[in-house]
């Protein structure tokens, strides 16, 4: 009998997750998050000053008397949508609906919706927090103070049960991990802000599914595919025109744990009896596959993809043939260990692959999420299988999208309209309020043509503007930027950034110029695909295997950078630039004009560039020889050294 998530499960019954059932204790995917309840009730109190004197005193009137409805948990009848009825006018009294969502888990996130458009993102690693973090009541203050208005719902992304009592039991604010059906979600009338907030949550395995759908540009009562891959599911779906899923099969368990494991396998620092391999590992294997020049395993690595691919998921020291494995412990710089790498992936890929060729309407659009849609290689590859009629990958794939997806699903509960206008930079603005000391900076007026000069000779620049972007991939608004021909230029991004040298740095180019050096002769924005490189020119954003992460950027996407771009281009004859994330080691994007400044100093760079305004350091040996020769005439009349800005605070 299969149960709902967020209702009990009895002792001794399992719960069916699709054709597979799962033991009646718990296995999470990775360590715990407990559900942090005192975000919505932080979030509860904070919403107060949104409040007029007059509300305040009635909900405090009402304390008493308000009580929440019961769950409603609308059942599926034949001809109808899970959802009911859809509405026949407009919900809330004609007013524009406001969703306020987070994610409780790791990568975490506060998500705004409002009349079905993305308001705003808070992501909890951004602004130099860890990695992968969980948000915590700093992350809600953040999005509370963009608020402007009391949310109509409030809504938590399901997780994890915290505990096992709560697995046992169910739980009245949790809508869980598993599980596709409307039924199963939580929906509380006035539950909250003293009856003026509706509580909602549904399973993550929906927050995916909804964010992915509800992002892509099909218009709804689109009949599609999803395909959802991450640390724990593997599955595909189906989507009818009334936005039911419904879970066609579980192909392969842990898909996202399984591939970061062969990294563990390698690395010799990783403890062989540990349960999971670290969050870090499976984008780190992604680079080092594109090494591989070798298609067949060996007898021995058969043996080990057998282990690692068949059956259950189990870690490492479950291997009876350990000592005796391919790879083990030799290092992530073995040549065949990257490509065996190579190998690996494919594997993964190619069981995937097989089961939609097997199983799948051939024309139809899918849709994917979960942390291995950031993998560019496997992206590119569902699009040239010619299987789909077109394939969308949002650019918070991950875990960052829960929240926006499980605010896209209360929508569709509260309006029938499963769809949302979203832009990329939906993040927070770059707080510059911090005070440095500009004595050791040159500072100038925003000047394209001279931020692109410097560019050409090789200075490597920091770059904010705006809003951050949502989702782990830097495109463009909190980037680290450089000329893309020198390798020497890779390694030396690689040097600043503190990370590993076999790690590849993305393309940002003009949309226009795209299919010139990269075959790509349609919008990339969100640098989610590979192009193969048709110059070698590009070393420094070419990989080794002769791809490239690419990114597309018109004026629309970003006026700022594509402006650069045309300045670069009309310098150097290419319309092309490195970027890598602006961030600390292990940390979420820069975000204030103090850590800048501290990453500026301690990792190397010769500048930044921070809303217009160029802050070039007197210590770069980069800078100084470069404003040497400027004063030496070398340069054209257009770009002699500008009389910097006096120091100021």
């Amino acid at each position: 009998m299969a149960y709902p998530i967020g209702q009990g499960l009895r002792s001794g019954q399992s719960c069916l997750l699709g054709d597979r059932r799962s033991s009646a204790t718990p296995r999470p995917a990775e360590p715990q998050v407990a559900l942090n309840s005192s975000i919505t009730i932080t979030v509860a109190m904070l919403a107060g000053p949104c409040l007029s004197g007059s509300e305040r005193t009635l909900i405090a009137k009402s304390r008493r008397t308000c009580k929440c409805l019961t769950i409603n948990r609308t059942r599926k009848s034949e001809g109808r949508s899970q959802y009911g009825e859809r509405p026949t006018s407009e919900p809330h009294g004609g007013l524009q609906v406001k969703f306020l969502s987070y994610n409780p888990g790791h990568d975490g996130a506060v998500a705004f919706l409002e009349d079905s458009c993305l308001i705003f993102s808070v992501e909890a690693e951004k602004d130099s927090n860890y990695r992968y973090s969980a948000i915590s009541v700093a992350e809600v203050l953040d999005a509370v103070g963009q608020l402007n208005a009391v949310p109509d719902v409030i809504c938590m992304s399901g997780w994890w049960p915290r505990d096992h009592h709560e697995f046992l039991h169910g739980s009245h604010r949790n809508g869980g991990y598993r599980g596709v059906s409307a039924q199963g979600a939580i929906m509380d009338k006035g539950r909250l802000l003293m009856g003026r907030a509706d509580y909602f949550s549904s399973s993550h395995e929906r927050s995916h599914i909804m964010c992915a759908f509800g992002m892509s540009a099909l218009p709804k009562r689109t009949s599609c595919y999803a395909l959802i891959w991450e640390g724990e599911m593997g599955s595909f779906y189906e989507i009818d025109p009334d936005c039911n899923i419904s879970l066609i099969a579980d192909v392969l368990s842990q898909p996202g744990n399984r591939y970061g494991l062969l990294y563990a396998l390698a690395d010799p620092t990783f403890p062989k009896d540990g349960p999971y391999p670290r969050a870090s590992d499976a984008g780190k294997l992604m680079a080092l596959a594109s090494f591989s020049t070798r298609s067949t395993p060996t007898a021995s690595e058969a043996d080990l993809l057998r282990f690692l691919l068949d059956g259950p998921y189990r870690k490492l020291s479950d291997y009876e043939q350990l000592d005796r494995a391919p790879h083990l412990d030799v290092g992530l710089d073995d040549p065949e260990f990257r490509n065996f790498a190579g190998i690996y992936s494919d594997a993964i890929f190619d069981i995937f692959h097989q089961f939609a060729l097997n199983n799948l309407e051939r024309g139809r659009p899918l849709v994917i999420a979960g942390g291995c849609g950031l993998n560019c290689d496997w992206n590119t590859r569902w699009k040239e299988t010619g299987l789909f009629s077109e394939v969308f990958v949002p650019p918070v794939a991950n875990d960052s999208g829960a929240a926006i997806g499980t605010a896209i699903d209360a929508q569709l509960r509260h309006t029938g309209d499963p769809k949302i206008h979203w832009d990329v930079y939906s993040g927070l603005s770059f707080r510059t309020e911090g005070l440095i000391d500009l004595e050791g900076y040159d500072v100038f007026e925003g000047d394209d043509n001279l931020v692109a000069d410097m560019l050409a000779d090789d200075l490597i620049l920091g770059w904010a503007h705006g809003k951050y972007e949502i989702g782990p991939r830097a495109l463009g608004n909190r980037s680290i930027l450089a000329a893309p021909f020198k390798d020497e230029t890779r390694v030396r991004l690689n040097e600043i950034k503190q990370r590993e040298q076999y790690r590849p740095i993305a393309p940002v180019c003009l949309r226009e110029d795209a299919k010139t050096w990269f075959g790509c002769d349609h919008d990339s924005p969100h640098m989610l695909y590979t192009y193969r490189a048709t110059t070698g020119d590009l070393l420094a954003v070419t990989h080794v295997n002769g791809t490239a992460r690419l990114q597309t950027v018109t004026s629309d996407s970003n006026r700022r950078l594509h402006d650069l771009l045309l300045a670069f281009k009309a310098r150097t004859g290419y319309g092309v630039l490195c970027n890598t994330s602006l961030n600390f080691k292990g940390k979420g994007f820069i975000n204030n004009l103090t850590d800048l400044n501290v990453y500026a100093a301690e990792h190397g760079l010769d500048g930044f560039v921070v809303e217009g305004r160029a802050y070039l350091r007197k210590g770069s040996e980069r800078y100084r020889a470069y404003r040497r020769d400027s004063r030496s005439g070398d340069r054209e009349e257009s770009l002699v050294f500008r009389k910097p800005w006096p120091a100021q605070g």
